[in-house]
């Protein structure tokens, strides 16, 4: 038999060192959050672990062991049958559930048995999140921060992804939501993650960055949709970041958003419903006159009301709050936004950076 169980902060840190990391809990769960790069070998599926939760409280403990022990049984036979035939002996797995119990002692259990390099999470999922939520009310003090202000449209995002291409360190903290960040953010067959799940690829970004080299990120308020920035990295960008005023003429941001939301300007209706929930901010006249000109495809018009009389207020009432004296910041022109203008920009960024 091999099989070893490893606590939480010596296993996390060295998740790279195993073949796979398994996660045994029920699909939900799995969807809900997973540790980085973890597959799902459920020993329960959903509807399992609601009947044997139901048998646990219902009849006895012991009835609901009994029935989900036939259970876990089947569903790791298959697993054995489908994911380990051609594995070599070496093969060297992490396990995990919940809290490091049953569920994962079984799988364990079993691989360890058949003569595979099995480790057992300790604590399971709920230490590796108890190590996430540390972290992140810690980590992000030791980073330097580049906080990109600029209005919508303006060109931050493609600006991170240029800083990005040539070298930078960067958390694009929108990518990591799959959220735009406004009332018309959310991406077209992209559901944002789950809030813990989110907070995982937040931690697992940080991880990956070098606190001896500048971040770049983008002032983003304290929620991406439905999703809470931690906290604690939003008050480092408020209190410690270093402010850069990202600047693009009007023209150049229409187009932009344009271009940025091509699928919602093809479909008028949609784009005017999404539109209604300001109108308990902005009154029914003023919605409704942005709604009449997407009805009719007016879309540079529309965009540009929009920036007008809705975004640009907001940005600026919120950098006040948030990042005062945004005026003295140093500025940045991306010009018409265009790729060269864009690179140029960021090796600029850089150099400076390196320099200061």
């Amino acid at each position: 038999m091999s099989l070893v169980q490893l606590p939480a902060a010596e296993a996390v840190p060295e998740l790279a060192r195993f073949d796979a990391v398994i996660d045994v809990r029920s699909p939900a769960e799995f969807a809900e959050d997973h540790l980085p790069g973890a597959v799902n070998w459920p020993v329960l599926d959903d509807e399992q672990r609601k009947t044997v939760g139901t048998l646990y409280v219902q009849v006895s403990p012991h009835e609901a062991r009994k029935v989900g022990a036939a259970m876990v049984s089947r569903n790791i036979a298959d697993h054995l049958e489908r994911q380990v035939r051609d594995l070599p002996r070496e093969w060297r797995p992490l396990v995990y559930c919940w809290r490091g119990g049953q569920r994962s002692g079984s799988l364990a259990l079993v691989l360890g048995q058949v003569g595979f390099r099995t480790a057992q999470l300790q604590g399971g999922y709920k230490a590796f999140r108890a190590i996430v939520r540390e972290q992140l009310s810690t980590s992000p003090a030791r980073f330097s921060w580049r906080v990109l202000c600029g209005r919508t449209g303006s060109g931050k995002t493609r600006l991170l992804q240029a800083i990005a291409a040539a070298g930078g360190q960067v958390l694009d903290l929108e990518g990591l939501a799959l959220h735009r960040g406004s009332i018309l953010g959310a991406l077209p067959g992209r559901p944002q993650p789950s809030q813990k799940h989110f907070d995982t690829r937040v931690w697992q970004a940080l991880q990956a960055l070098d606190p001896a080299r500048p971040v770049f990120v983008e002032s983003e308020s304290a929620r991406i949709g439905n999703l809470r920035v931690p906290e604690v990295l939003i008050l480092q960008m408020h209190e410690q970041g270093r402010r850069l005023r990202v600047e693009m003429d009007d023209a150049a941001r229409i187009a932009l958003l344009q271009h940025d939301y091509a699928e919602l300007t093809e479909d008028g209706e949609r784009f005017a419903r999404q539109l209604e929930p300001l109108i308990e901010l902005r009154g029914r006249a003023l919605v409704g006159s942005w709604q009449a000109l997407a009805l009719a495809g007016r879309w540079p018009e529309v965009i540009g009301a929009l920036m007008a009389q809705h975004y640009d207020p907001l940005y600026e009432r919120s950098m006040a709050r948030s990042y005062p004296g945004l005026a003295d910041a140093p500025r940045v022109d991306l010009g018409d936004g265009s790729v060269g203008a864009l690179a140029a920009v960021a090796a600029q960024l850089l150099a400076e950076a390196q320099a200061a």
